[in-house]
């Protein structure tokens, strides 16, 4: 009688199945994972992102192409954005990293290790990424070296599966701490930055210091990974780099819970009726029953970080969801999940008039019925 399947080995059965039968998975890389994070809510997304499905080619399917993604543009004048900070041995992103983060004496140009990382397929970068951090760690105890690592390689598991991560650069510093550093091209003006675009760039970042967390737990004694990444962006208008500590423990503590939920995907998928597949090549109708089979968690942000984006939009819309109207405004109306909902208890049909939430939208419908009143018009109903 042979062996029963190991658990790792029926969720990647299981796995297999919901994305199609001879269908590759598509790799989570830290944009994903940093997406996951920021909507812990979505187990439409969570099982998706999980299974390796294509959700760009699903959209499609669907008939709610994607938008998301990078222009050209915006991909060019990263790249050379990027090679700048890095030019020299990454000398002046050395500099920037002692001037924001401290932790050793002040590098010299061209004396600071850049080993070289090369090597066959993901796997072996990842195991030469791991033997230069070791090397580099020993090194700073010994002589308190600068180490400057360029797009190492790093793995998750991910749902038994593991997801291979670059992030642009590692550094680490004379005292043997290890920080990551995250290269973008928006600009900081004036010290600050668009508040957004920080958020996602500290949640890409947190993914790879939960990465780097793991590695270091294989050496003894392990040394420190920064919470808080060195972010180098464009300084006001210009081209010239400058850059800003972020702390990014709350993203990392969000991370580590999203990733414990993946690896207990099966009790999602549990949920599903039986020969749910979410193989693109099917018809449509066939995937449409499949997506909705998944309860989803739509908010505005999703359409910058997610290809199903507009589908789920229109499918909240359809149904009235509130959550369509931000998240913000969600948690302000409480156990009221619909726009039906928040018209019915402003016009006082429904709801608790104790009920803070209802209280409020009633005290705004008179407000905004007095308001047009006092122009003498007749007071319409919201919508």
């Amino acid at each position: 009688m042979p062996a029963p399947p190991t658990r790792g080995t029926a969720l990647r059965q299981l796995l297999a199945e919901l994305r199609g039968a001879d269908i590759a998975p598509r790799a989570l890389d830290a944009r994903a994972l940093a997406a996951l994070a920021a909507n812990p809510g979505c187990r439409r997304r969570a099982l998706l992102d999980g299974a390796g499905v294509d959700k760009a080619r699903l959209a499609d399917a669907l008939g709610a192409p994607s938008g998301f993604g990078q222009s050209q543009f915006a991909l060019t004048r990263g790249n050379a954005f990027e090679a700048k900070v890095k030019a020299d041995g990454g000398a002046e992103l050395l500099r920037l990293v002692h001037e924001r983060m401290g932790g050793g004496p002040e590098p010299v140009p061209g004396e600071a290790r850049t080993p070289d990382l090369t090597a066959v397929g993901p796997e072996g970068r990842t195991a030469r990424t791991a033997l230069a951090l070791r090397e580099a760690t020993a090194d700073a105890a010994r002589s308190g070296a600068w180490t400057f690592l360029e797009h190492p390689m790093l793995a998750l598991d991910v749902a038994g599966t593991p997801a291979f991560l670059e992030p642009d650069a590692v550094v680490v510093h004379p005292d043997g701490t290890w920080t990551v550093v995250e290269i973008k091209s928006f600009p900081m003006i004036d010290g600050g930055a668009d508040a957004a675009k920080v958020g996602a760039a500290a949640r890409q970042a947190a993914v790879y210091v939960l990465a780097l967390e793991r590695v270091a737990g294989h050496l003894d004694p392990a040394p420190e990974v920064r919470h808080r990444i060195l972010l180098v962006c464009p300084k006001d208008f210009s081209n010239l780099p400058t850059a800003s500590a972020v702390d990014v423990r709350k993203q990392l503590s969000v991370t580590r819970r999203q990733l414990e939920r993946l690896t207990r995907i099966e009790d999602i998928a549990d949920a599903l009726p039986a020969g749910t597949c979410f193989d693109v090549t099917r018809p449509a109708d066939e995937l449409t029953e499949a997506v909705e089979s998944v309860p989803a968690a739509y908010a505005p942000e999703c359409l910058a970080a997610c290809e199903l984006a507009f589908h789920c939009r229109y499918r909240a819309r359809e149904e009235g969801a509130v959550t369509s109207l931000g998240r913000g405004l969600r948690a302000e109306l409480g156990a009221l999940t619909t726009v039906d909902e928040v018209l019915s208890a402003a016009h006082g049909h429904s709801g608790d008039p104790r009920d803070p939430a209802v209280a409020a939208l009633r005290r705004a419908a008179r407000l905004r019925a007095e308001a047009l009143g006092v122009r003498g018009e007749a007071a319409p109903a919201c919508h």
